[in-house]
This record gives structure tokens, C-alpha cells and sequence, in this order.
């Protein structure tokens, strides 16, 4: 994590455009996932989250350095356990 992390507002999925959503392939096909979406290339530029279960919920809106330190983070978490 880095020493000074910035704050990332969280949006009503209603305020993004629409999206392709994805989640990884290891979840066996349930709704039990983090899904992904893409959003570097529109005027949010960054990287959402949300949860599987609840499509019209709230999503995290990360910047792309952010999300790589969250993936990296995740990977080493998942590794050691």
C-alpha cells in the first residue's frame, strides 16, 4: 500500500455509462465475485468494482494505480494463505 493513499469516491452505477462487466474466471460461475469494469478510456479514468450479488449497488471507482496495488495486494494475501 502506499504511505499517503488517496480517498476513491464510491458511485451509484446509475452515474456511469454502461459498461462490460467481469469477473474472473475462477468463480465457478456464481454470483459469489467481485466484477471488473474498465472505465481508464471515458472521463472517469480508472477502474470500478462491485459485487456480483448486487448489480445495481454501488461500485468502487479506483484510479489504475490503485487497482494494481489492490490486485498485487489480493495475489500476495491469496499466496500466503
Amino acid at each position: 500500500m502506499s504511505p499517503n493513499p488517496t480517498r476513491t469516491p464510491t458511485h451509484n452505477r446509475g452515474a456511469l455509462p454502461p459498461v462490460l462487466w467481469r469477473k474472473s474466471s475462477f468463480s465457478g460461475g456464481n454470483d459469489n465475485c467481485v466484477e471488473v469494469a474498465d472505465f481508464r478510456g471515458t472521463a472517469y479514468a480508472g477502474v470500478a468494482l462491485r459485487d456480483s450479488k448486487i448489480k445495481n449497488g454501488s461500485t468502487l471507482l479506483l484510479s489504475p494505480a490503485t487497482f494494481t496495488t489492490f490486485v498485487q495486494h489480493v495475489i500476495v494475501e491469496e499466496t500466503s494463505t
